[in-house]
């Protein structure tokens, strides 16, 4: 479902695998996705998305329950470029849950995990289950703050 829609069904991400607290993605390779126009390797910011959606859905598999997510850090060191015209796939684990947060890390490969593409790290934030929970508590802290400045 997930891969289907919006960003990444316009990207193409296709799911590959999963465990209890990780998952793994792939990139497939488009010509629409190049960093430069005269050279064949899909540029960086897919990447990022890449790992960004498996970090999302490694901690749905660590929680075992879809809950929202935010992004607060996503740190992406890269080692070198993908090969040409090649796929990249994506493999995040979760690996520590608190409250609110949750920590991810995992690499990006083009067909040997042991020769990567990049290295990351991540902390999310888990939001309620409830969209409108959400809203109404940041309506709620919005009209606290106005009344504190006297806008109220």
């Amino acid at each position: 479902m997930f891969m289907a829609r919006a960003h990444p069904g316009w990207l193409g991400l296709e799911y590959a695998d999963h465990g209890e607290n990780w998952v793994e993605l792939k990139l497939p390779w488009n010509e629409k996705l190049l960093g430069e126009p005269d050279r064949p390797v899909l540029a960086s910011g897919p990447i990022v998305s890449l790992l960004d959606m498996a970090s999302g859905m490694s901690i749905w598999c660590t929680r075992g329950t879809f809950v929202p997510v935010a992004t607060l850090d996503l740190r992406v060191d890269y080692q070198r470029p993908a090969k040409e015209r090649s796929a990249v796939w994506g493999r995040v684990e979760c690996y520590r849950i608190t409250k609110s947060a949750a920590f991810v890390r995992g690499t990006a490969h083009d067909g040997d995990p042991d020769d990567t593409v990049a290295t990351m790290a991540g902390v999310f934030m888990t939001l309620s289950a409830d969209p409108n929970a959400i809203g109404k508590q940041v309506k709620a802290q919005a009209e606290a703050r106005a009344k504190e400045n006297g806008n109220g």
